[in-house]
């Protein structure tokens, strides 16, 4: 089965969003009555992530050491130096990245960047210069109160822990 989609990114100015995204060549199969019968997005979001956490094919460069640091080292030059958001928390897990932040523009503007500049970086470490290192889309949620953001919080800082990566959110 072959599909495509462009999904609306729409965040208001000065909120905070909640974005996901995904190695190229990663996408979790779901079964059926999930993908078609789950009326609450939420509960397919969650499903779709643990199958990526759960991933045994497909890419997992981002737990190579170099390149989690280096894509490390571009959220927060995102941040400190280009001030293209204030970052809450995040997280790299090995074929995908969960952020929470407040875009200072544009938030399609910021991820442009930064899905550029670490796949050009990421492709030279890996010898697959011009490859598609990211999948093209993204899913983004703006934050609408308080207690979402410190759900939201809770579930990136839990991500790895789930994941069975590490034993704590400290580690």
């Amino acid at each position: 089965m072959f599909w495509r989609r462009r999904l609306p990114h729409w965040v208001p100015e000065d909120s905070i969003a909640f974005v996901t995204w995904r190695l190229a060549g990663t996408h979790p199969q779901l079964p059926p009555e999930v993908i078609h019968r789950d009326p609450h997005p939420g509960r397919f979001f969650v499903a779709q992530d643990r199958r990526l956490d759960s991933a045994l094919q497909g890419p997992r460069w981002l737990q190579d050491p170099p390149i989690a640091t280096m894509v490390a080292e571009a959220l927060e030059h995102g941040e400190t130096v280009r001030r293209a958001y204030s970052l809450f928390g995040w997280v790299i897990m090995p074929n995908h990245i969960h952020l929470v932040l407040r875009p200072q523009g544009k938030l399609s503007a910021s991820l442009r960047w930064l899905k550029t500049a670490t796949a050009i970086r990421a492709n030279r470490v890996l010898a697959k210069t011009g490859e598609a290192f990211w999948q093209r889309e993204y899913f983004d949620r703006w934050i609408r109160s308080e207690k979402e953001l410190a759900s939201v919080m809770a579930y990136v800082e839990a991500n790895p822990v789930t994941a069975g990566l590490v034993s704590s959110p400290e580690d």
